[in-house]
């Protein structure tokens, strides 16, 4: 399935593998891993970890930024963090992963990560 993701990946992004098999690009700004697991015998999940944005001012409310509706898209969650330089945002999204083709796969990662880019456009003003 790490296969069929990387193929995918590859039609938009340089993606690189990690000696764990995760597979690592940037879109936009924005960071992501895709990682491979198994959540029991016969479900192959696999899950997209976007790093949205880091180090946002303390002053500004990021959280219920967040919370009301910045980036607001129908795939992935977001999550904010107060880091030690400001705000932290990362964005996940998991999925089983059997069965998709490299067009399908394609089409869902892109969906997460251009939700994630406009989460960080949103809370950047990139």
């Amino acid at each position: 399935m790490l296969n069929v993701a990387r193929a995918a990946l590859e039609n938009f992004h340089d993606v690189t593998a990690d000696d764990d098999g995760a597979l690592t690009f940037a879109h936009g700004g924005v960071l992501c891993v895709v990682q491979g697991l198994e959540l029991e015998e016969g479900l192959p999940v696999l899950n997209l970890t976007c790093v949205v944005a880091w180090d946002l001012p303390v002053e500004t409310d990021v959280p219920t930024r967040v919370a009301m509706g910045a980036g607001e898209g129908l795939f992935g969650t977001p999550r904010v963090i107060r880091g030690e330089k400001g705000w932290d945002v990362t964005l996940r999204y998991a999925f089983p992963a059997v069965g998709l083709d490299e067009k399908a796969m394609g089409t869902l990662l892109m969906l997460v990560v251009g939700n994630a880019s406009t989460l960080r456009a949103e809370l950047t003003g990139a």
